[in-house]
């Protein structure tokens, strides 16, 4: 039997596997938090979609940032540009030796990159033996690994790669998840004019799904709960229809805002600085949680258990798969939060 890690190896070479998407790369980042807990001082290094290199970023526990570009090699994999590109992620990649290298995706190009990765003798390759109920795993990536970690079908997906983690080196997950994110840092320009000097709150009403919208007239009444406060409302959008859903909810909602496109950094800060946070569950909703700022995530048509925020009393999640929250829940956890905050805020 191979001895535990942690009785062997003083310090410790990590590749983590996790390339995307948005919410997906937010939810690995605690395990970088479990791994330095337990290896001080290791080595840890992430392959990521090139997209979101500047959101792991702000995790000082990864050392070197491995980025992966198959969206954009993908349209043009015989160009000798993207030819080059990918020799020089495979060069990358396969630079350093490392004494683990875990896949918390579970699909079949992260099972790929695994099995390219390169470990030192006796190192392991370890991944999941099966998804959680609705996932997009795939079977064929346990073929690239040395062990495989069986989760419930029901395993949120905060847990799920920490408990591969953990199983790989030889410790039990028995903390909250810490997701060890620092602010972003923006410079002072025009293109940040956007930001509010006072505080505010943000409505993140996009989606890729429309089944999770939503509906435009309860966000109207939000609003007024909002106003109260006296809380301008930010609304941010990612493509043309969310930009026009946003355009419609502002003329509705007295002192609103429709924000211009923002960089993923300045998307992060939106979140990191905002008083409050109303969302659906998407990618910038989950980070405003992973900062634990006052969140109401509200779920219509996918299940709460796998992303809700169940880390801090500052985030509360409403609704679920085929029951949207009302307007009176959102309504009461949204005074709940600031009355809280405001509350805090006279003690200090």
């Amino acid at each position: 039997m191979r001895p535990c890690l942690t009785d062997t190896v003083s310090r410790v070479k990590i590749l983590l596997v996790r390339v995307s998407s948005l919410g997906d790369v937010v939810h690995n980042m605690p395990v970088v938090d479990d791994l330095l807990r337990h290896f001080p001082g290791a080595d840890i290094d992430w392959v990521v979609e090139e997209a979101y290199v500047s959101m792991v970023k702000l995790n000082h526990g990864v050392r070197r940032i491995i980025p992966f570009a198959l969206r954009r090699w993908r349209k043009s994999l015989f160009s000798r540009p993207t030819r080059q590109e990918i020799r020089h992620f495979f060069a990358s990649l396969r630079s350093e030796q490392y004494d683990l290298v875990l896949d918390t995706q579970g699909l079949l190009k992260t099972g790929a990159i695994m099995g390219l990765a390169r470990t030192v003798k006796g190192g392991k390759k370890v991944g999941l033996a099966n998804g959680t109920e609705g996932s997009g795993y795939e079977a064929a990536s346990r073929i690239f690994h040395t062990e495989s970690v069986a989760v419930d079908i029901h395993t949120h997906a905060v847990l799920r790669g920490r408990l591969v983690a953990a199983q790989a080196g030889g410790y039990r997950v028995d903390t909250p998840a810490s997701f060890g994110m620092h602010a972003p840092d923006l410079p002072h320009s025009t293109s940040t004019a956007w930001m509010p000097a006072r505080d505010y709150a943000v409505f993140y009403h996009g989606t890729a799904r429309d089944s999770k919208k939503w509906e435009q007239d309860n966000w109207i009444e939000a609003a007024k709960t909002v106003a109260e406060y006296g809380l301008p409302v930010l609304l941010p959008w990612g493509n043309a229809a969310e930009k026009q859903e946003a355009t419609q909810l502002a003329a509705r909602i007295p002192g609103s805002a429709v924000l211009p496109q923002l960089s993923m950094l300045e998307a992060v800060a939106l979140s990191q600085r905002a008083a409050l946070v109303v969302g659906v569950d998407t990618g910038l909703t989950h980070i405003a949680a992973a900062y634990e700022r006052p969140t109401v995530e509200i779920y219509c048509d996918s299940p709460r258990w796998k992303t809700e925020g169940n880390w801090s009393s500052n985030i509360i999640n409403l609704g679920d798969a085929g029951r949207p929250a009302t307007v009176a829940e959102v309504n009461s956890a949204i005074r709940s939060l600031l009355d809280q905050a405001n509350a805090n805020h006279h003690r200090v």
